[in-house]
């Protein structure tokens, strides 16, 4: 891994006076120490140090509204893990996003990066212990995090802007806002001379989605796909040699909703998540994730599916959400009435969900599916995430993957 990461990008969003914006994630997503060491030299000497040379420079901004910029105010920026100032963090490693402008003078831009880069590569220089101890120090907390299970201890994996707010006096440009014909909708045309505009700033961000991080992620060896990318990110994979029954933990799905259109060659999906506890006998080949490793983030950020870009998000366990199996309307017909004439509760259950559910009874799809799905043949593990999440140090023959 790198010691320190600086991701240099143009943008074509919202216009105002700044030459240079930057970003780094500095929520309770980070650990702590990796946060206090991003807010000292980012905030505290590297970007003054860079100001010093004359450019303007803020924390990145975006507007919530970029159809009236003095609306609704601007907000800053949360990058999950696909941004890789949201993933380097979850490697104990501090990144700088270092944005500029297309509009902006190609020279000013060109400059602004220059000095910022020039002034962390200084910062870093005059001190590289300061940087290489707190990487240590954030490796070994995560290892020591990832031997230890405690109930009561949460990792954020999301976080989200809370609704509070801060004045903040915007160095802008002229801009107005006219009708388009060409669009049908209101445009923004900037202009070029300086505007002050006080608007409410939102950066202030809480965990949206914490979790208690198990010992161990068991991945049964049919998911070759999902191994591969583990395996990929350089985390430490072991592989079981003879069967293993234990108690697991892992989640039960509903509510699941599929995205309009793939993404990136993906169809992505949403869901419920329900907590499930049982005991489970998982094959030889099935791939052990231990967390007490520096890359244990990396592994929750992947297998807790409420993470916002883990394997469940992107994808990569669709065919646990679809049913296999079926059967024809006239075994179902016959199916159901003789689930009706042993189960007098049953009856009682599929008559109330008729006057009820005015589009269930409407469905002789749904009402045959109600019987199926409370038959023996339903498959029971539809909708159950088929990694296991183990809580209690476990004894097994085990081998490193590959």
């Amino acid at each position: 891994n790198p010691d320190l990461f600086l991701d240099c990008h143009v943008t074509d969003g919202a216009d105002f006076r700044y030459h240079v914006t930057y970003q780094y994630e500095g929520h309770e997503n980070v650990p702590q120490p990796l946060r206090d060491w991003m807010k000292a030299a980012f905030d505290g000497r590297i970007v003054p140090a860079a100001e010093a040379a004359g450019y303007l420079f803020h924390t990145y901004l975006v507007f919530r509204d970029n159809r009236d910029p003095t609306g609704k105010g601007v907000e800053g920026f949360i990058a999950s893990p696909r941004f890789a100032t949201g993933y380097v963090p979850i490697r104990n490693r501090p990144a700088l996003l270092i944005e500029t402008h297309m509009l902006k003078e190609h020279r000013l831009r060109v400059r602004g990066t220059y000095d910022l880069l020039k002034a962390a590569l200084e910062d870093v220089n005059r001190d590289p212990e300061s940087l290489l101890k707190m990487v240590r120090a954030t490796d070994e907390q995560v290892i020591a995090d990832g031997a230890n299970y405690d109930p009561a201890r949460k990792v954020a994996l999301r976080v989200d802007f809370t609704d509070k707010s801060v004045p903040l006096t915007l160095k802008a440009v002229e801009f107005r806002r006219e009708m388009s014909d060409i669009s049908g909708a209101v445009r923004v045309v900037y202009g070029d001379q300086p505007l002050a505009l006080t608007v409410p700033f939102f950066n202030e961000a809480r965990a949206s989605v914490s979790v208690t991080p198990p010992l161990y992620y068991f991945v049964p060896p049919q998911w070759t796909a999902v191994v591969e990318v583990l395996a990929a990110h350089g985390l430490r994979l072991q592989k079981l040699t003879e069967p293993l029954t234990l108690e697991v933990e892992s989640y039960r799905f509903s509510d699941v909703k599929w995205a309009a259109s793939s993404f990136e060659g993906r169809l992505l999906v949403s869901q419920k998540n329900q907590l499930v506890t049982e005991r489970h006998t998982y094959p030889s080949g099935t791939v052990v994730v231990p967390l007490a490793q520096a890359g244990g983030r990396v592994a929750m950020h992947l297998l807790e599916p409420d993470a916002p870009d883990s394997f469940v998000a992107w994808g990569f366990f669709n065919p646990i959400f679809e049913q296999k199996e079926g059967g024809e309307d006239y075994v179902l017909e016959k199916l159901a009435r003789d689930m009706l004439a042993k189960d007098e509760n049953l009856r009682k259950e599929f008559e109330q969900r008729l006057l009820d559910d005015p589009q269930f009874a409407a469905s002789a799809r749904e009402r045959l599916r109600f019987f199926y799905m409370r038959s023996p043949y339903w498959d029971r593990r539809m909708n159950l995430y088929p990694v296991g999440r183990v809580t209690t140090k476990f004894n097994a023959r085990m081998i490193d993957y590959r």
